[in-house]
């Protein structure tokens, strides 16, 4: 292992980390907070630049970096990131307990959206701005954009950092240069986030929350963009005006899409984007499961007193739709009380999550759909052994190792998913009964395996919200300290996409070869 070169990179991630927190700060000056509350940002920040100076001085003999030092750095790297992030938190004494601010740093930085958060009125602009800004740190990844300042290499140290960290089955440059790919990544990421917020500053101000419009503007683009899913106002997004719910939607989807279609669009390769076989498959998905569940809906209209119209059913099925199928978890309405069809179909989209290359989590549907044609092709070759299998994807042949790795990636989720439910029904809160108070009134659910199945669901998937005692009316704050530890873990795997975090904790990885 190449100790000293990771220690670099560390070192500069450990900085920009350090750096990026003197937005909250700023936040907390503008907002005259307390000392309590500048210094909660204060201390970490120095901390973290103090150390990363200290990391660079030690010269490393290799400039380089193989893949599985990559792999282990990216993994390595998000947890210091979450080790550090919490510390604000703590120290401003609004989540003060060590493992809990944790959890909810984690579950920012992974763009996860769960929280322990009871009562999030009760934060401070600048603890509210972190949680938030976090998650559009975590969408695109800090990684990536250290890229820009790690220098190429033959060896491929950069690609393997980029293959670490971006979601999705196959990964690669659009342009030549990586740090040209990073920067266009990035320009088109912050470009979509401003455009967001613009648009969310026309709407009126929320009833009772004027003088928060365009922080919550700010703040709402941050959790779209990155995926993430973190609420600043009661229920989430239920109180936004239906302009702004509509554009929230829109942009939940937008950044659900490769961001290499919006590269295609800018440089006028429209044909190649309309050629898409998983753009296709992803509009075309949502427009079957809106239909569905707006149906759904729309028929039980009468058991949903919080649902008064066919447009408010349409509007917060779609809304849903974009928010679990994005992984980004925000809601405008209780859907734990929706009809169970509206509930699987949501539960479905959980696991496949949106498009490779966005910012969203779940197993990605390009994955979904080359699992399905590798299993057509071998039903196929059993039938008729002279058959030659040809996996197609995107227009081209896929090698098998390639088919054979999503099927292998796909049968590690389901089995770090259901290991993390065992784990959960250990949990000394199964079996005790959950008061939830939503739009939808005041009722008790009692925890067990559903709650437990959503939450492991809703961590690796990276979406916060699940079912039940897990419900976007709901927190994690019940679970032990031993669950949430492990339910940080799964949100971390899910968010890097297993591998990394695998060989950061496999001893082989540590030994000469």
């Amino acid at each position: 292992m190449n100790y000293k070169k990771i220690g670099k990179i560390l070192g500069k991630i450990m900085i920009m980390e350090g750096i990026l927190m003197f937005a909250p700060l700023l936040v907390s000056l503008i907002y005259r907070e307390t000392a309590r509350n500048v210094l909660a940002f204060v201390i970490p920040a120095l901390v973290l630049v103090g150390i990363g100076f200290l990391l660079q001085i030690p010269k490393s003999q290799r400039e380089t970096l193989y893949q599985k030092e990559g792999f282990a750095l990216v993994a390595v790297s998000w947890i210091v990131m979450s080790l550090f992030g919490a510390i604000p938190f703590v120290i401003n004494r609004e989540i003060p307990n060590y493992i809990n601010a944790c959890f909810e740093i984690m579950s920012g930085f992974t763009t996860t959206g769960a929280s322990i958060l009871e009562d999030v009125t009760l934060l401070s602009h600048s603890s509210l701005f972190w949680r938030s800004f976090s998650h559009w740190i975590g969408g695109m990844g800090i990684l990536v954009f250290i890229l820009i300042f790690i220098p190429e290499s033959k060896e491929g140290s950069s690609m393997h950092l980029l293959r670490a960290e971006s979601p999705g089955p196959q990964v690669g440059k659009l342009v030549s240069k990586m740090k040209v790919t990073t920067r266009i990544l990035y320009l088109i990421y912050a470009g979509l986030t401003v455009l967001e917020i613009v648009l969310l500053m026309l709407d009126k101000p929320v009833a009772g929350y004027e003088k928060d419009k365009y922080f919550f503007s700010i703040l709402t683009a941050f959790g779209s963009a990155g995926t993430g899913g973190f609420g600043m106002m009661p229920g989430s997004m239920e109180l936004m005006n239906p302009y702004s719910q509509y554009v929230i939607a829109v942009f939940l989807l937008l950044f659900g899409c490769n961001f290499t279609i919006y590269y295609l669009l800018l440089i006028g390769k429209i044909k190649h984007v309309l050629k898409s076989e998983e753009l296709r498959t992803y509009f075309g998905l949502v427009f079957v499961a809106v239909l569905v569940v707006f149906l759904s809906v729309y028929n039980n209209l009468s058991a949903m007193p919080q649902i008064s119209s066919g447009e408010e059913a349409f509007r917060h099925s779609l809304f849903q739709v974009a928010s679990l199928i994005s992984t980004t978890g925000f809601s405008t309405t209780d859907f734990n009380v929706w009809p169970s069809v509206a509930q699987t179909v949501l539960i479905l989209l959980m696991f496949t999550g949106a498009m490779a290359g966005s910012t969203a989590g779940g197993m990605k549907l390009s994955r979904i759909v080359i699992a399905f044609k590798g299993m057509y092709v071998n039903v196929r070759k059993t039938i008729n052994p002279r058959y030659v299998p040809k996996t197609k994807f995107e227009g081209k042949v896929l090698e098998e190792k390639t088919t054979n790795s999503v099927l292998a990636f796909i049968t590690l989720y389901v089995f770090i998913l259901m290991f993390t439910v065992l784990v959960l029904s250990f949990d000394p809160i199964n079996q005790q009964a959950v008061t939830v108070t939503s739009d939808a009134g005041v009722y008790t659910v009692q925890h067990g395996f559903f709650s437990n199945f959503s939450a492991a669901l809703a961590c690796i998937s990276n979406i916060g919200p699940g079912f039940e005692a897990v419900g976007p009316y709901a927190s994690y704050v019940a679970f032990s300290p031993l669950s949430k530890i492990v339910l940080m873990l799964t949100m971390l795997v899910g968010r890097l996409e297993i591998l990394p975090v695998l060989i950061l904790f496999t001893p082989k990885t540590y030994r000469k070869s």
